[in-house]
């Protein structure tokens, strides 16, 4: 089944716009790299999108009534074809609650990965609990120096061509922001304000296909949201995230929060 996932791509200059390799066909079988399983109690924000009941994204409850994910992960698909499932650590497992609507940003660029950023209004609200939470959100203003240390979760890929033993429990990764000059050094101009990245020093610990969506958490803030990458954990390629904080007014247009 074909899925819209987290983008891999070469950088073929350090200003060049980047060539697109694949979009990947995965199992739900694959999570983040270099991580540790993580009980939901500890994340309990985080959800999986899923389409045909299928994992194919992550995504993080913003409200009772809205899910936060990545564009890229909605583009040209409809509403009836996907699914929230939450409250669960587990997949397969867990609640699952079906899409009112779809609101993807209007300025959703899929060559450049710009306003990476889609809004999903569930059927029925959200009830909370221990295992169903709403992640924080930022100002505006908001900004994180270099070095701050970020939580990342989801069930993407553990390796780039690999599988995983354990095949749907939730995994994370703790990774440090980078700064925008950085992030622009590693990958081209076209890193905007609408982005913020994200990494670990060495190889071996990132995100990966299927973690698309999903949450980069601060202090219980909700920082960014998994976008792109060159590779999966791959040394000195911080993973790129869309920035909350620059995506925050369309947030609250959208869902008045």
């Amino acid at each position: 089944m074909k899925t819209a996932l987290f983008v891999v791509f070469f950088v073929a200059s350090a200003s060049a716009v980047p060539t697109f390799i694949r979009t990947e066909t995965l199992s739900p079988d694959e999570k983040i790299v270099g991580g540790n399983e993580i009980d939901i109690k500890k994340v309990p924000w985080q959800v999986s999108v899923q389409r045909y009941g299928r994992h194919d994204c992550g995504g993080s409850i913003i409200s009772t009534e809205y899910v936060v994910t990545a564009a890229h992960c909605t583009n040209g698909i409809n509403r009836n074809m996907m699914t929230i499932r939450f409250a669960t650590s587990w997949n397969k497992k867990g609640k699952e609650v079906g899409i009112r609507s779809i609101h993807q940003h209007p300025y959703y660029n899929p060559q450049l990965i710009d306003y990476d950023i889609s809004l999903l209004r569930v059927a029925s609200p959200f009830r909370l609990s221990k295992n169903v939470a709403i992640i924080g959100l930022p100002s505006s203003t908001t900004s994180w120096p270099p070095g701050t240390s970020a939580l990342v979760s989801g069930w993407g890929k553990i390796t780039e061509n690999g599988g995983s033993p354990d095949p749907e429990y939730l995994r994370s990764v703790t990774v440090q922001i980078v700064s925008q000059s950085t992030c622009k050094q590693k990958y081209g101009s076209w890193i905007t304000s609408r982005m913020l990245c994200a990494g670990v020093d060495g190889a071996g610990k990132g995100t990966c296909q299927g973690d698309s969506g999903g949450p980069l958490v601060i202090d219980n803030v909700l920082a960014g949201i998994v976008s792109a990458a060159f590779g999966c954990g791959r040394e000195g390629y911080p993973t790129i995230y869309s920035s909350v904080p620059a995506l925050r007014d369309y947030i609250k247009k959208t869902t008045g929060i």
